[in-house]
């Protein structure tokens, strides 16, 4: 899972090993609120592809019952994963694990959780890469957990709005095997594992926060 796109929102490096990115600092309080509503109060948080970090300081400090554990493949973004945890002084956030999760076979080291945050991913891998990331996340959820993902999607195949269009469009130029995956599609893989799709949750700027849930 390991590719270099032109983003139009790329991330910039601070004066030490943190690394900033506006579209997670315009996302992350609308997530947070979200995730507050529907995570556990208690239990093992996983995120996979944690990025720069500004995501989970933001899900710890609202959400302190979890246990968060970031993940990300990149070195360069566990530094700046564990400079923002130092920075924040946050206690239940452990420190960030290589994880590649497009790889099959990471649910048996990185489970059971009680809740999987998923943020920004599936527009930038192909088709198979998803599915393999779907199918491990099914298995490293626990009974009763909850696995919450965010990004743009297509509906009935369509983008919904010209923004999105062009984005996925410039995508699909760089690597004609990425780009927007259809929400219906996404829903039925993880149907086909045993996920109940708890609620769709519309977001800004067009995205949305996909709520799945294990049975207990």
């Amino acid at each position: 899972m390991t590719r270099k796109l032109d983003l139009p929102d790329a991330a910039g490096a601070t004066a030490d090993a943190r690394i900033s990115a506006p579209s997670a600092l315009r996302n992350r309080d609308a997530i947070t609120a979200e995730l507050t509503r529907i995570a556990p109060k208690h239990g093992r948080a996983l995120e996979i592809a944690s990025g720069t970090g500004e995501h989970v300081i933001r899900f710890a400090a609202a959400m302190p019952g979890l246990e968060w554990q970031p993940t990300d493949p990149d070195p360069t973004r566990r530094a700046s994963v564990a400079a923002w945890v130092a920075d924040a002084g946050l206690t239940n956030i452990s420190p960030a694990l290589h994880l590649d999760a497009a790889s099959p076979g990471w649910a048996k080291d990185h489970g059971p959780a009680d809740l999987i945050v998923l943020i920004n991913l599936l527009h930038l891998i192909s088709m198979p890469e998803v599915a393999t990331v779907l199918a491990e996340v099914a298995k490293a959820l626990a009974p009763g957990g909850r696995f919450a993902l965010y990004g743009p999607f297509l509906r009935d195949g369509q983008a919904t709005s010209q923004g999105d269009a062009d984005f996925d469009t410039a995508l699909r130029a760089q690597d004609p095997a990425i780009g927007y995956k259809d929400m219906a599609d996404v829903i039925a893989m993880l149907q086909s594992h045993g996920l109940t799709h708890a609620d769709t949750i519309a977001m800004p700027a067009n995205n949305l926060l996909l709520v799945f849930s294990r049975p207990a």
